[in-house]
């Protein structure tokens, strides 16, 4: 990177160390126990919510009880001593986590606390719960995402809500070590420059492919400081297929569109995304596929994370944009203190 006050680029193709430490770090917790737990809360606000989001994806698939993620001040009304909350706030001072989390405590939840520090580390130690320490070397929370994830899925794994988290965390970070030299490919490049001076559109199925999508659209959002939007398979082709055609000549030179595949879907997921990229072909300038890798859905997950940080990066290189620095969210911060 030519521009990068904050070192993003280090933190981000060092994800599977940072992934590996995480988990060589973990501790088992003192949790309520199994068949005590009703539902599953984690708190989180912007790169600090997408491992909660990633732990959803795969709760919906195999958790006895529900996992759901809470991006705002308030909480839902069953939230009580049957509910395991994880509180994730990289810095530790995030003010909708952290007035959720004080709800969550006064609720009488069984809690966790992820962070670097700050108000949250505090009401920890004030609460006399556990609490995860995330390293503070790490430039910004969307350049945390292995560190917040692994606790998460290991906290779900000790519970017993999702049997199997250590074997595939074990699979991903050896996938992504094989990775790490990816940055300079035709993958990279091509897919950066084809997006550079357009708006990104990315489009996926259900599951994981909800946190790819979302995550991609974010990391262009907060790195490249572009605007990029995101929908799924298979609702969009219930209303947002209808909006094609009549602007044709305004999206075919403002709009790329990105679709990302997985293996484990549906198959007329598949053939959803054939017709659609067939139709849109007039309507976009251009159409990119990209296709996850890896033996387990989680490593296939942070194949896509990966490689789709990157394409990021280089776009904001191309645009000689420093990826680190959100100076907006900033200017926001201050004036909500006001």
């Amino acid at each position: 990177m030519t521009l990068d006050t904050l070192d993003m680029f280090k933190a981000t193709i060092e994800l599977p160390e940072q992934m590996a430490l995480a988990k060589k770090s973990y501790e088992t917790l003192d949790l309520i126990a199994h068949e005590n737990i009703e539902n599953v809360l984690i708190l989180g606000m912007g790169g600090s919510s997408i491992a909660g989001d990633i732990a959803v994806s795969f709760a919906n698939q195999i958790s006895p009880v529900p996992v759901s993620v809470i991006k705002s001040y308030e909480v839902p009304a069953f939230v009580d001593t049957t509910t395991l909350v994880i509180a994730i706030s990289f810095s530790g001072n995030t003010e909708e986590t952290v007035i959720a989390a004080e709800e969550c405590f006064e609720a009488g939840a069984c809690m966790v606390a992820v962070s670097s520090g700050g108000n949250l580390k505090k009401l920890a130690s004030d609460w006399d719960i556990s609490h995860i320490e995330l390293p503070s070397s790490i430039p910004q929370p969307r350049a945390a995402i292995g560190a917040m994830t692994v606790p998460v899925l290991l906290i779900l794994e000790q519970v017993g809500l999702i049997p199997g988290a250590s074997n595939w965390l074990d699979v991903t970070i050896n996938h992504l070590m094989k990775l790490k030299d990816i940055y300079g490919s035709s993958l990279i490049e091509h897919t950066a420059n084809s997006l550079v001076n357009t708006i990104p559109l990315i489009y996926s199925s259900y599951g994981i492919g909800q946190v790819a999508v979302d995550r991609f659209k974010k990391q262009i959002n907060e790195n490249v400081k572009s605007p990029a939007f995101s929908n799924l398979y298979p609702e969009l082709c219930h209303n947002e297929l209808a909006g094609w055609g009549i602007m044709g000549d305004v999206t075919r030179q403002a709009i790329s569109l990105v679709q990302i595949k997985f293996d484990n879907v549906h198959p007329q997921m598949l053939r959803r995304m054939k017709w659609v990229k067939d139709q849109l072909t007039e309507q976009v300038k251009d159409i990119i596929e990209i296709k996850a890798h890896g033996d387990c859905d989680l490593c296939q997950l942070f194949d896509i994370i990966y490689k789709t940080d990157l394409i990021s990066l280089k776009m904001a290189e191309i645009l000689g944009i420093d990826p680190g620095p959100i100076p907006i969210l900033n200017e926001l911060k201050e004036y909500l203190k006001s």
